[in-house]
């Protein structure tokens, strides 16, 4: 709770300091579903075809991401964000119109950035199917 006071400023508003602070420091708690959306609701925001209802809509989920009053405390493992997660849900669907494929795009591209120490740990080592096993056949 006190990691996330410090994350909303020191008179609990949203600013877009405290949102590339507390997106960075929890990225991977938080986990990529969670970054990914944040992010496209952001550069949605950010582009000046957006009306302002969807930009309302936008920094008022993207402030109960990064407030400290949340119905499921961030700190918890697990379940902690889940409660950010649907928030961000519901504000994509209600700003649907409002993201581009620019901006889907430019939210990949900084997702991608971020995790891709753990994106190259899995395309270096993927996992075996039943195909690829190699198997003995006996003949007699």
């Amino acid at each position: 709770m006190l990691e996330k006071r410090k994350m909303a400023g020191k008179n609990n508003q949203y600013s877009e300091q405290n949102f590339w602070s507390k997106l960075k420091g929890a990225a991977i708690v938080a986990g990529r579903e969670v970054v990914e959306k944040a992010l496209t609701l952001f550069y949605a925001a950010q582009r000046p075809e957006t009306p302002l209802w969807a930009k309302m809509t936008i920094y008022s989920a993207l402030a109960y991401l990064i407030l400290p009053a949340d119905a499921i405390p961030d700190f918890l493992p697990i379940s902690g964000y889940a409660d950010d997660l649907g928030t961000l849900a519901a504000a994509l669907s209600a700003v649907a119109m409002c993201i581009t494929p620019d901006v889907k795009n430019q939210a990949r591209q900084q997702v991608k950035q971020w995790f891709r120490d753990n994106e190259s740990q899995t395309e270096a080592e993927p996992m075996p199917t039943a195909d690829d096993t190699p198997r003995e056949i006996a003949i007699d």
